[in-house]
């Protein structure tokens, strides 16, 4: 019998048997991937200070960071500790402090646990389990273009089909109204936020009619990139944005023909952390973005990096069932020596504990057979 105090609070859920499997191939193909390609694996803590979390958040997004954290106190140290919401600012913490002194460019990979206090709406999930990669000490587009084929491949691994990539310009209105679109520091934000709502009557109203082509510089990747290259050539600025372009064409080109690529430069939700460039990742069979990446600034140092998160619980609805494992029952009384081996083989043991067991209800699909000579399963 269930009873009130053995619910979970909203947003949090279990992951049973079939859902952990599925959740945990995933994890292990990714990594797998990232390992293969020099990413070191580090584990940062789940809890740390708060201020040391909050602070290496983008200056502009730490307090939204902060007010979705968990806070507590230290009975030790007596400071406020926080429960991570991101991991992304502790590799960054890491970077800065204990590897400091590694060759550049450094490359982590990471997967632990996030929990939030509140969800977004439309993802009500407080908690996450986060799977990533960063590439710290370049800024070019030869290493973005290495952390997004990283992110691809993952996904691949992992059985993830019909994978596409969205690219943005998250600094975009910050390149342009310096002097190809200019706007005074009293515009910029106004112009961002109805870019990020893709309202023209209200970027206009905010004097940003200048950028209303943006908003229709969207769509499959060439159409949309050869609209923003005229957008650029029209605001006589001497092409602005022609390195920001020729990176997106050098990213693209590595992809392949199979991932499906868009392009919305104005897209920013979800990219404060990013300078120049960030992508979002969706996969066939998953509700929403399996991941996201960019460039960015490791707030502290100023170090630039280029990296990807994916979110391995959701990235599992899309994975590719595990491979069966056949399962053994063991009698009473079995050869230990064999059922080791069985097991060094890739076959799963379940031992009997007791008389009568349902051997096949345990989840067995087959019987260590009783032939002291031959010890060999028989199926069900």
């Amino acid at each position: 019998m269930t009873k009130p105090d053995d619910l979970l609070p909203i947003g949090l859920q279990d992951q049973l048997p079939a859902d952990a499997a599925r959740i945990t191939h995933a994890m292990r193909s990714a990594l797998d991937v990232l390992a293969g390609q020099g990413y070191d694996r580090v584990r940062p803590p789940l809890v740390e200070f708060e201020k040391s979390l909050a602070g290496r958040m983008e200056a502009g997004h730490a307090g939204h960071e902060a007010r979705r954290m968990f806070r507590f106190t230290d009975p030790a140290s007596l400071r406020t500790l926080a429960l991570r919401s991101d991991i992304t600012p502790q590799i960054g913490r890491i970077a800065a402090t204990s590897m400091a002194g590694a060759a550049r460019p450094l490359r982590l990979a990471y997967c632990g646990d996030t929990a939030v206090i509140a969800a977004d709406q439309l993802d009500p999930a407080r908690e996450r389990l986060q799977l990533g990669a960063e590439l710290i000490g370049a800024d070019t587009a030869r290493a973005a273009s290495e952390i997004v084929g990283l992110a691809v491949e993952a996904l691949r691994a992992a059985g993830l089909t019909g994978i596409s990539v969205d690219f943005t310009l998250p600094d975009l209105v910050d390149t342009l109204s310096v002097k190809a679109m200019p706007l005074d520091d009293a515009q910029v934000d106004a112009v961002r936020r109805e870019l990020d709502t893709k309202d023209a009557g209200g970027l206009k109203a905010a004097g940003g009619e200048a950028y209303l082509p943006l908003l229709y510089a969207t769509g499959p990747f060439a159409d949309a990139l050869a609209k923003l290259r005229a957008i650029d050539a029209k605001a006589g600025s001497g092409g602005a944005l022609a390195s920001r372009i020729a990176g997106l064409e050098e990213i693209a080109a590595t992809l392949g023909d199979d991932v499906r690529i868009t392009l919305d430069p104005t897209e920013r939700h979800g990219f404060e952390y990013q300078s120049w460039f960030g992508f979002t990742l969706y996969a066939e069979g998953v509700l929403g973005a399996v991941g996201r990446g960019g460039t960015y600034k490791i707030a502290g140092s100023e170090e630039a990096a280029s990296g990807f998160t994916l979110y391995a619980d959701r990235m599992a609805r899309g994975a590719s069932e595990p491979d069966r494992c056949d399962t053994v029952y063991l009698p009473l009384g079995h050869d230990r020596a064999a059922a080791a081996q069985l097991r060094s083989e890739g076959w799963r043991t379940i031992a009997a504990l007791s008389e009568g067991e349902d051997a096949a209800a345990l989840g067995a699909t087959h019987v260590l057979a009783d032939d002291a000579e031959s010890n060999t399963p028989k199926p069900l």
